[in-house]
């Protein structure tokens, strides 16, 4: 049984700029079908989620075309690693109320993202039980 952050994540990663508008981030993730994407910045990376877009841009009645993603964004972010077990994972996305991390290896490069949905397909598929 896979119990592994590297056996669940999505690979690889979406990464868009941060002065794109909210509106490209916007079409990006319904054409892809994920729920967040990584910003590349100049000293490391943040993320834009649809919780972001509901909260940050929606809720508020913004208008995506005029808002940068950099405006939304969290950053820094706070990474996985591909050998933490699930349990690791999902005890962090908790602790910070996370529902994606990015994941990223021992040399700092970004190698997929998991998100709650992939623990609860794990969980569904590999049933639970001690790691």
């Amino acid at each position: 049984m896979h119990h592994h952050v590297r056996d669940w994540m999505k690979s690889p990663i979406i990464v868009v700029d941060p002065d794109s508008s909210v509106s490209h981030a916007l079409t990006l993730m319904r054409r892809r079908g994920i729920h967040s994407l990584v910003v590349g910045l100049e000293n490391g990376y943040g993320i834009v989620t649809s919780t972001d877009i509901r909260d940050k841009i929606i809720a508020p009645n913004r208008n995506p075309a005029d808002t940068q993603v950099s405006t939304i964004m969290t950053a820094p972010v706070i990474t996985a690693h591909p050998d933490w077990t699930l349990v690791q994972c999902s005890q962090l996305m908790q602790s910070h109320n996370f529902h994606h991390l990015p994941v990223a290896d021992d040399h700092g490069n970004l190698v997929g993202m998991i998100s709650a949905t992939d623990l609860f397909v794990a969980a569904e598929e590999i049933g639970w039980g001690k790691e």
